[in-house]
């Protein structure tokens, strides 16, 4: 079943501790200017391999950045649906999963190991009183005559499950959903700087059912893997309608029948493709009116095989839409 009490908690960091024991998590607290919270974060898997999957984007740009940012500080409760605040790593592409690597939680010497790289970044945060952290996870708390056993404050409440939550197996397939992954964003103003922190388990697959969240074994065709969403026009000139579209490439050496293949804008709307893309082929799709929309204050669009399937996905926020008539190269 999804998780409880799924959200995002705003708020500013003010002490840290690294991870230690048998399941160590990296712990952060927060306050949100009313209250504080503690937030824990997996380094260690308690399944083989122990060594989690990380990415973390330097340069993270995306339409929901905008609307944190326009949050009030405290803890918000996310409906586990597409087009709104909720993570989820296969659909809001938020990153490319092949661009996450595996990385111990310690190991001897300096910035090598997953709670040296955490330290970079919330270490820094703490130094920075503008910084703001939006952890996404599960809320426990407040637990009224419970002493956080870290920090030591009172009321103890926070945020943890700050991973990916969904393609499990065995004893954790009870925690999968879709549109509830955890994950870390960091704003630091002075630097105009959004910095994304995505944590995932080996054992978690990133195909996985659209309803449950429940892993989906599946073996994709090198040839279906090919193909690529490039370009975009969001912005034409004059009427957006009828004008918009979007470009695809088939960089396999076969010709591609995109048959019930279809383009999926942020909430989920759809326009069937057809056709065949030949190899080296760039195949650009008008957008019908009743197709998918394109919002020029920022967006998602992502492309799904004849099964369903995610094959690519891209995203795009307002600053790229400002020159009416120019096409958003991805």
């Amino acid at each position: 079943m999804p998780l409880k009490n799924y959200g995002v908690l705003k708020g500013r960091a003010i002490d840290r501790k690294l991870g230690e024991g048998s399941t160590p998590h990296y712990q952060v607290l927060l306050t949100d200017e009313k209250q504080k919270h503690r937030i824990a974060i997996n380094v260690k898997s308690k399944q083989s391999p122990s060594e989690l999957l990380y990415f973390v984007d330097e340069n993270f740009s995306h339409p929901i950045a905008k609307e944190l940012h326009e949050l009030d500080f405290g803890f918000k409760e996310l409906a586990n649906k597409p087009g709104g605040l909720a993570l989820d790593y296969i659909r809001a592409n938020l990153f490319d999963p092949a661009q996450m690597k595996p990385l111990p939680y310690n190991l001897p010497g300096p910035d090598n190991d997953l709670s040296e790289l955490l330290e970079l970044y919330i270490a820094r945060a703490v130094a920075s009183p503008e910084a703001v952290l939006y952890p996404f996870g599960e809320k426990w708390g407040p637990e009224k005559d419970i002493e956080d056993k870290y920090f030591g404050f009172l009321p103890g409440n926070g945020i943890h499950d700050i991973h990916m939550n969904q393609g499990n197996a065995g004893q954790f397939q009870k925690d999968n959903g879709v549109w509830q992954d955890g994950g870390l964003l960091i704003h630091y103003p002075a630097r105009n700087q959004w910095v994304g922190i995505f944590l995932a388990f080996q054992s978690q697959s990133f195909h996985t059912d659209d309803t449950t969240g429940n892993r989906i074994d599946v073996i994709m065709p090198a040839t279906t893997a090919a193909i690529r969403i490039i370009a975009a026009l969001v912005n034409p000139l004059g009427d957006d309608i009828g004008k918009e579209t979007v470009s695809l490439i088939n960089s396999s050496a076969d010709k591609i029948d995109l048959s019930d293949w279809a383009l999926a804008d942020r909430l989920k709307r759809k326009q069937r493709l057809s056709g065949i893309i030949n190899p080296g082929e760039v195949m650009r799709v008008p957008l019908a009116k009743e197709g998918i929309q394109l919002d020029n204050n920022g967006g998602i669009i992502t492309l799904l095989d004849d099964k369903g399937l995610k094959i690519d996905g891209v995203s795009y926020i307002k600053k790229d839409t400002q020159n009416q008539g120019y096409t958003i190269v991805f």
